[in-house]
């Protein structure tokens, strides 16, 4: 068994600073519609990669076509009731808000933009009906959790304190 030594660790620590400054530049960069756009070529990609992992789905335009409608629905609804409250949509400037937004659909869910893009995503995996095509949604989930949503929310907590609070504890983060 081998020991740490002390320049074990003075190695560790800069390589975890540069680790978490990295993760911190990737915050609030890109635009949501821009990461499912991006996932949805690359689930598209996929199935030409893993054929194998095709499979038949009856009714598959049906259903994929009702997913993506509900999705275009939810995120418009979010949009709409950003507009009538006169506060920004950009998801890039959560700090410009001008007002913390929770009735509508808000009532429902913190993110009926992200959980729109998101459906919309799961639609077009269907679609595609390839196995590997599945794993885009759950990424979108994955990077706009972490990349977009916490640093929202820091955003939004610092600006209404406890009015965003008690939405955050009232209010789930995606249903």
């Amino acid at each position: 068994m081998s020991r740490r030594s002390k320049s074990d660790s003075a190695f560790a620590r800069p390589c975890l600073d540069s680790y978490f400054a990295a993760v911190k530049l990737l915050e609030l960069k890109v635009p949501p519609p821009a990461v499912a756009l991006l996932l949805a070529i690359a689930m598209w990609l996929g199935t030409f990669v893993s054929s194998a992992l095709s499979f038949a789905l009856p009714a598959r335009l049906a259903i994929a076509l009702a997913l993506a409608a509900l999705g275009g629905a939810i995120s418009a609804a979010g949009i709409v009731s950003f507009r009538r409250a006169r506060t920004t949509v950009n998801p890039t400037r959560p700090d410009t808000a001008s007002a913390l937004v929770s009735t509508g659909i808000y009532r429902l869910t913190r993110n009926p933009m992200y959980l729109g893009l998101f459906l919309v995503l799961a639609g077009w995996a269907i679609y595609l009906t390839n196995a590997v095509a599945f794993a885009g949604p759950l990424l979108f989930v994955l990077y706009i959790d972490r990349f977009q949503i916490v640093p929202e929310e820091r955003a939004l907590a610092a600006k209404f304190g406890t009015a965003f609070d008690n939405y955050r504890r009232r209010t789930r983060r995606w249903i």
